[in-house]
């Protein structure tokens, strides 16, 4: 196995990112929920918030709102150097894990679907390895596109649009993964390794 990083930022979505009615949808960030730790299953990731309360992922299929895909879309993964290329072309208000990931992982290098096609492993802190597997390209939705290019809502999209779509696409805007293992909790500081 090949050393990718280690976990630093775990995430739940709430609920969606992409609000309001067509043709005026906007990307929403709010959402977004910061944890230490996150629990994975096959039916996706889940949390505990501060009053103990569990809080599913709106990809978890136990989530009212489920937006979970067949099982596939259950788990997502980013990358800092992702997040890196992506401040370079669009501004530094693309914070790290504002695209909404579960898990993000420092590291220098860029992925490609190829890249993680055997899946990746996390060491948990009791010394086992699980296996994210089934990774797929998460595809670049306008509204976050638009929302990296910081176009009002209003505005009909143009070349600039699809230009940014075209360079969010092939991993950089993040992978689904699916679990099949036992229950397990990830932390940050977790490391993470290519299989």
């Amino acid at each position: 196995m090949d050393p990718i990083g280690i976990i630093v930022r775990l995430q739940v979505q709430q609920s969606g990112l992409k609000v309001g009615a067509a043709p005026r949808r906007w990307y929403d960030p709010t959402p977004l929920l910061a944890v230490p730790a996150l629990h994975l299953g096959a039916s996706g990731v889940s949390a505990w918030d501060a009053q103990g309360e569990r809080i599913c992922d709106v990809h978890h299929k136990d989530h009212p709102a489920s937006r979970n895909v067949r099982g596939r879309n259950g788990i997502s993964i980013g990358f800092t150097a992702h997040y890196d290329a992506m401040r370079a072309r669009f501004g530094a208000h693309l914070g790290d894990g504002l695209a909404g990931e579960n898990i993000l992982v420092q590291t220098d290098r860029t992925f490609g679907e190829a890249d993680l096609r055997d899946g990746v492993a996390i060491v948990l802190q009791d010394g086992r390895a699980i296996r994210l597997e089934r990774i797929l390209l998460t595809e670049p939705c306008v509204e976050f596109t638009r929302y990296a290019l910081r176009y009002s809502s209003d505005a009909p999209s143009d070349h600039s649009v699809s230009e940014a779509l075209s360079f969010l696409r092939g991993g950089m805007r993040g992978f689904y993964a699916s679990y099949a293992g036992e229950p397990a909790t990830v932390r940050l500081g977790d490391p993470v390794l290519r299989c």
